[in-house]
């Protein structure tokens, strides 16, 4: 249920409204607009229906969340989530891309990588330390020192980075060392490693799962900010389809379905949603235009080399090429792209 002010309303007012329903044993979260204060109210909905809301000094209306995720509905806010990420937000004006390789592969690889797409316009950087694989026979990342040089390439670059945590006795390890901890498309679902990621009030970047609907997602989503973490990122990645052309089928009309359905930031990933280097381009263009808030793209010094996912991923002048290409796009979109300005050098985490 969300209980949504008046205009002009007090701050005392909002706190004997809060206290009134919290009171009756359920939690609040308070989402401040423009003009309007949402109260959103998390708990048994039955209590409040007894209780006089209507009557309480800057009360303007009381709406149920008929929606199974309520903490990610669009109702449940005032206006468009931001998502912090480094000195950036997910979710304004600025298209923000995430670069990076698919693993850490070591230390002078990916502190190429990072000065390679800092320089260009990247604004976070990826990379996988610990890597979920089909093969219990391929790369699976470096662990505990791949995050370790992936915090050296942040200190250096100044770039965020965004790295997949898959095991709930790795969440506080990766967290010491990441900005944004990613729940990656095969652990979804993953409840247990959903809820411990939600404890921690580091940003998720919540990838789709291959064969999962948008409600799986958005109530994958709920898991998170039931825990009171709200600061979740969702991202399409294309899922699983009887098609074969293509590593998956992106899902293109998912996101403004998304944008109309949650106040949370989504994001692209055209790398895996083609799993072809020369699909990125034109699948980016096309979730620019669907309203997606910011890319994830796979970027390797020389990806024909690469331990995992080259076949996806760009070179330097390639990337650099691509982000030139995107400026038209994200200013169609009425977005803005950075320029690649050198970035401060900024403390581990």
């Amino acid at each position: 249920m969300i209980i949504v002010t008046k205009i002009g309303v007090t701050e005392d007012e909002v706190d004997q409204i809060r206290e009134r329903v919290e009171s009756a044993g359920l939690r609040t979260h308070i989402s401040r607009g423009e003009t309007h204060t949402i109260i959103g109210c998390i708990g048994e909905e039955d209590r409040l229906r007894r209780l006089p809301l209507l009557s309480l000094p800057g009360v303007e209306s009381v709406h149920p969340v008929m929606k199974p995720f309520k903490l990610a509905s669009r109702e449940f806010s005032a206006g468009p989530s931001r998502v912090p990420m480094g000195d950036v937000e997910v979710g304004g004006d600025e298209l923000v891309v995430i670069a990076g390789p698919c693993s850490v592969e070591g230390d002078d690889m990916l502190r190429a990588t990072a000065h390679a797409v800092a320089a260009v316009g990247a604004r976070g950087l990826r990379g996988g330390a610990f890597k979920p694989r089909t093969s219990p026979y391929a790369f699976n990342g470096m662990g505990t020192r791949g995050l370790e040089i992936l915090a050296r390439a942040r200190a250096e670059s100044g770039l965020p980075i965004i790295t997949e945590v898959m095991d709930t006795r790795h969440v506080e390890e990766v967290a010491g060392h990441a900005d944004v901890l990613q729940v990656g498309a095969r652990n979804m679902q993953n409840f247990a490693l959903l809820t411990e990621v939600g404890r921690v009030h580091r940003p998720v970047l919540l990838k789709r799962g291959m064969s999962s609907t948008i409600r799986d997602l958005l109530l994958a989503a709920e898991y998170v900010m039931k825990q009171g973490n709200m600061k979740v990122i969702l991202c399409e990645r294309g899922i699983r389809t009887f098609e074969t052309a293509t590593r998956n089928t992106f899902d293109l009309a998912a996101i403004p379905v998304l944008k109309r359905e949650t106040h949370l930031p989504v994001i692209a990933d055209p790398s895996h949603a083609g799993g072809r280097r020369d699909l990125v381009a034109p699948l980016a263009f096309a979730a620019i235009a669907a309203g997606a808030d910011g890319l994830m793209v796979e970027v390797h010094p020389t990806p024909d080399e690469a331990l995992s996912d080259g076949d996806q991923s760009l070179d330097f002048q390639t990337f650099g090429d691509f982000m030139n290409r995107l400026r038209p796009f994200a200013a169609a979109a009425e977005r803005t792209l950075a320029e690649g300005a050198p970035r401060p050098v900024r403390a581990a985490v």
